[in-house]
């Protein structure tokens, strides 16, 4: 590390392998009917947390973020809601686990640190990177870990899912396509040095 420059070693794209299986399906079928769950689980259990994870690798020197893609338009980190008692960094490898790889060929997953988070503080779409002045009681935390992958692997991706690499350069001030929080992931790793493997 130098002047608060951390290496991140990035695997090259190419060492991984993507396969299908099973389709897995959102537990909402519509954005109303996800807050709805949001609301009742608040009154019973407070507030959720999600954890998700920041994959990297890179494609000739350019660093990627891998992505789940569902339908034409919407993409989303990997990862899911953390079950209330239930140790975050665990939860994360759980859901990676289901998400991306075959039963009999799970990934050893190496979850780093929480680069940033984010909070929604209504029963509402909008999130900030920080709990505005007039919150008293966030409704979600989402926890963003950077999660550092091997030097190769094989994906096993449900159906209904594609896992796509995205340039930064795309992701850079593209909150049209890809919503704060995605978008902002050039700004985030910035602190970072890419080490290409």
């Amino acid at each position: 590390m130098c002047d608060g420059i951390v290496e991140l070693s990035l695997p090259r794209l190419s060492e991984f392998t993507f396969g299908s299986k099973e389709p897995q399906y959102e537990l909402d079928p519509s954005v109303p009917a996800r807050f709805q769950r949001l609301r009742q689980e608040y009154r019973q259990y407070g507030m959720r947390r999600t954890s998700e994870a920041l994959l990297m690798l890179h494609e000739h020197n350019l660093p990627h973020v891998l992505l789940l893609q569902l339908g034409p338009a919407f993409f989303k980190l990997p990862g899911g809601q953390v079950p209330p008692g239930k140790d975050a960094r665990d939860s994360l490898a759980e859901n990676l686990t289901s998400l991306l790889c075959k039963p009999e060929d799970p990934i050893k997953w190496d979850i780093g640190e929480v680069v940033c988070q984010w909070w929604r503080p209504s029963f509402e779409p909008p999130q900030y990177p920080y709990i505005p002045a007039h919150v008293s009681c966030p409704k979600e935390r989402r926890s963003i870990y950077l999660v550092h992958l091997p030097p190769s692997a094989s994906f096993s991706i449900p159906r209904n899912y594609k896992l796509v690499a995205a340039p930064l350069f795309e992701l850079y001030d593209n909150c049209a396509s890809y919503g704060p929080v995605i978008s902002s992931v050039p700004q985030i790793i910035s602190r970072f040095r890419p080490n290409y493997q």
